[in-house]
């Protein structure tokens, strides 16, 4: 059984830092393929769009959002994937979910394949709550 663990959640100020693990059990990241996105869920809100995505090939996507300030990477050794995240604005605040699946697209009956949303990935851990404030 696959199980997603996220951590590293905290409260900081506008401009701070903080790195998110999501540790895993059932898979490796050394065997498999896979994609492990990261999502945001604001207080009130459903989770929003992927923010970034961490491939089995080691390529990634960013959301524009978050493009130059998140970084996502993995180590393999640990069963880990993190989530550096930098100059942290209020509205960065909300639960982080990792999830993995074997893949980030789903096909639609219009137009080309688009990204999953949280809930279309086969697995997702319990979040992990980051506050922005000062």
């Amino acid at each position: 059984q696959v199980q997603l663990v996220e951590s590293g959640g905290d409260s900081v100020q506008p401009g701070g830092s903080l790195r998110l693990s999501c540790s895993m059990s059932g898979f490796s990241l050394s065997l498999s393929y896979y994609f492990v996105g990261w999502f945001r869920q604001a207080p009130g809100k459903e989770p929003e769009d992927v923010l970034c995505i961490s491939r089995y090939d080691g390529r990634a996507y960013y959301a524009d959002s978050v493009k130059g300030r998140f970084t996502i990477s993995r180590d393999s050794a640990k069963n880990t994937v993190y989530l550096q995240m930098n100059n942290l604005k209020p509205e960065d605040t909300g639960i982080y979910y990792c999830a993995i699946d074997e893949e980030a697209l789903i096909a639609t009956t219009k137009g080309g394949p688009i990204r999953k949303t949280l809930y279309e990935y086969a697995y997702w851990g319990q979040g992990t709550r980051v506050t922005v404030s000062s």
